[in-house]
């Protein structure tokens, strides 16, 4: 009976050696996970105010087109082909930034009908399109995203968008920049040259310089996409941030759960051994 009790303990002893093995090497990775994501949040807090400084930049001349917009009114043709401009990034661990603008272009996609060419501006919103719409994609674009757009960025963009060819609607789809804890996905319209010429309001200008139409719509384009892509990017570094502040504290609430767990786990270890040194020293007795 004895000898069957002390097999009995020194396995009890070994599975709790192994248990606490266990949880001590899970207790190191997540403390390494939580200085991982800690970090990743400071260096995107850092980041967030240069993107919003960008970002304040690029709405002064945005606003400047959209007040032209307004007055002249070119019309939109709503059964031409539509040029779709989706705007993401490359990079992930942002939360579902990616997953709603891409959600928000398929909505726009099937209210035209399908009658739409897509252009993806990012690694990210390439892939979750292509699975439902690959066939509609023109255009991709990747390495973008990695710092704030600048306009000699945006305008090699623009130019090679034109290449497409002429469309007679043009929309850009973006994350918008709402504040520091949300975003929400928008799209503006962009107006060809020949919209430009026929607009009503057009007259309410003294436009006396050749072209003048045509110049306007590919800096008008170029803007958008710098708006666009400044924005987007403000809501990605703010949207990396929080998600990285959530990781932290759900790694600080792992560690403190693992570290009680471990503390029981190594008093029950002692126990058996002094159970077993104690029932050891009985039977000499």
């Amino acid at each position: 009976m004895f000898r069957l009790g002390t097999s009995q303990v020194a396995r009890a002893g070994v599975r709790n050696y192994a248990t606490l093995r266990d949880i001590e090497m899970r207790l190191k990775s997540i403390k390494n996970i939580e200085k991982i994501t800690n970090t990743m949040k400071i260096v995107a807090s850092t980041r967030l105010n240069k993107a919003q400084r960008a970002m304040q930049a690029s709405r002064v001349f945005h606003e400047s087109d959209k007040e032209f917009f307004q007055n002249t009114e070119p019309e939109v043709k709503e059964d031409e082909k539509t040029l779709l401009i989706v705007i993401s990034s490359d990079k992930g661990l942002c939360g579902s930034i990616h997953s709603q603008i891409s959600k928000a272009a398929r909505k726009r996609i099937e209210e035209l009908k399908g009658n739409v060419d897509i252009v993806a501006i990012g690694d990210k919103v390439k892939a979750q399109l292509s699975r439902t719409h690959a066939e509609k994609i023109a255009m991709a674009f990747s390495n973008v995203g990695k710092e704030e757009p600048n306009f000699h960025e945006v305008s090699a963009i623009a130019d090679e968008i034109a290449t497409l060819g002429k469309y007679e609607n043009t929309e850009i789809m973006y994350n918008k920049f709402v504040s520091g804890v949300s975003f929400e996905p928008s799209k503006f319209s962009v107006f060809t040259a020949d919209a430009i010429e026929k607009a009503p309001g057009l007259s309410k200008y003294e436009l006396e310089a050749e072209n003048v139409s045509e110049d306007f719509a590919e800096f008008s384009l170029a803007n958008s996409l710098l708006t666009a892509q400044a924005e987007g990017y403000a809501s990605e570094i703010s949207a990396r941030r929080n998600a990285m502040d959530n990781a932290s504290k759900n790694a600080g609430d792992m560690i403190n759960s693992y570290s009680i767990l471990y503390n029981r786990t190594r008093q029950a270890v002692i126990t058996n051994e002094l159970v077993d040194i104690i029932t050891g020293a009985s039977s000499l007795d």
